[in-house]
């Protein structure tokens, strides 16, 4: 699926006056032991859109899930997060225990304008990830128009991501799912030249769909992280103890081969921050990336690789970036995956449009204060990744219902 394909219908297409607007967001947020909220940022996200119905004059109805419960679980209950939401709108929210029947019912009909209502966790309804009918019918009944504002769910074809579009003849996204889909054609739609996408992670097999998908839209391919030893070894080198699929050296070949024929550079490293054993403990050497000792592995990029990745970032007018370079979450392997951020945050403050993109890079550039620094920071990983690979999202198509 082309992103330039989507008719988007937005919030501001309308005015909520007098209106419910039934959202669907997504407040799936960590947390910690004593049920209070770990990171705001996904309740900060749809703060905009919340506040949009409000001011028009309309009521907001927010549905969600929250964690992988079995059932009714009172520790995946969204009342634990009722306050955060209300201290982050700015707006006393109500909330009830169920997101459908006649309680629900109740409390979405009293609603008044400028109020908003928190439905309790749609998964504790076997039915909402089974997509039943009935179940998103009665969920609709609850509001006039429907908004979309959960991309971290929108590659799901649950009843309140997907099924109840059917029921709304007036249904928009909201500003988040808007401007992921805006962002991600920034890249693979209407991109500034030079593109570069860097791609990190453990596995070839997990992003090579993406690789093929996003050949055809780029000109420099940055590779880093645990997949890199697969290309090396594929092209002949030593890489020691390094993670490695092995029945994925011909793809990696391949993949190189269709790069060049493309006309696409591929930046693989030339040098690697080795140890002798998978530990911040470990004693660590920087070698060349294809003479790797026997018993050493691989764990992040050397200072050589991270100069090169440096001057082709620097030159890039739009960057996507999904995937570490290396083991960043242990201190001695994390320099690869800051220098790489920095760059991209040096190119972003020089006008390029950088994205970045699934959890692991979500992590590294929260971790070390980047998160301003890029354009933007996609909110949902499993969803980006599918849209990446070139396929349909259900939760988007059914907005073009």
């Amino acid at each position: 699926m082309f992103l330039t394909t989507i008719t988007m219908k937005t919030i501001d297409d309308y005015n909520f006056q007098n209106k419910r607007a039934l959202i669907r967001v997504d407040f799936n947020v960590p947390l910690n032991e004593d049920q209070e909220v770990g990171d705001t940022s996904r309740i900060e996200a749809a703060k905009p859109t919340i506040i949009k119905i409000l001011e028009d004059g309309g009521s907001a109805i927010l549905m969600s899930h929250l964690g992988r419960p079995e059932g009714v679980e009172q520790k995946y209950s969204l009342e634990h997060i009722v306050n955060k939401v209300s201290e982050i709108i700015g707006v006393k929210v109500k909330f009830v225990p169920a997101c459908v029947g006649e309680v629900a019912k109740e409390a979405a009909d009293e609603l008044q304008p400028g109020e908003v209502l928190l439905l309790e966790n749609l998964r504790f309804h076997p039915e909402e990830k089974k997509g039943d009918d009935d179940f998103a019918k009665e969920l609709a009944s609850l509001g006039d128009i429907y908004v979309n504002d959960a991309f971290g769910t929108a590659h799901r074809a649950h009843a309140s991501t997907t099924i109840i579009a059917k029921y709304f003849d007036d249904k928009c996204f909201g500003y988040l799912l808007a401007k992921e889909i805006e962002s991600l054609n920034k890249v693979l739609g209407n991109s500034q030249k030079p593109v570069t996408a860097v791609l990190g992670g453990a596995k070839v097999s997990t992003k090579i769909t993406v690789i093929e998908n996003v050949l055809d839209k780029i000109d420099h391919l940055i590779i880093g992280g645990g997949m890199t030893y697969t290309f090396i070894k594929a092209r002949g080198g030593k890489i020691g103890s390094s993670l490695v699929e092995d029945d994925k050296q011909e793809l990696a070949l391949k993949i190189l081969k269709t790069a060049k024929n493309k006309g696409v550079q591929v930046h693989l490293p030339v040098d690697s921050v080795i140890a002798d054993s998978f530990s911040e403990l470990a004693n660590t050497e920087v070698v060349p990336v294809d003479e790797i000792p026997d018993g050493w592995m691989g764990l992040d990029i050397g200072p050589e690789t991270v100069k090169n990745y440096g001057s082709v970032l620097e030159d890039s007018k739009t960057i996507l970036w999904n995937g570490p370079m290396g083991v960043f979450e242990m201190e001695p392997f994390a320099k690869g995956t800051i220098a790489v951020g920095e760059y991209i945050a040096s190119a972003t403050k020089k006008g390029a449009f950088s994205l970045v993109g699934g959890g692991d890079s979500v992590a590294a550039v929260k971790k070390y204060n980047l998160e301003d620094q890029v354009s933007y920071v996609s909110t949902g990983g499993g969803a980006m990744l599918e849209m990446l690979e070139g396929k349909s999202l259900p939760g988007i198509e059914a907005m073009k219902k």
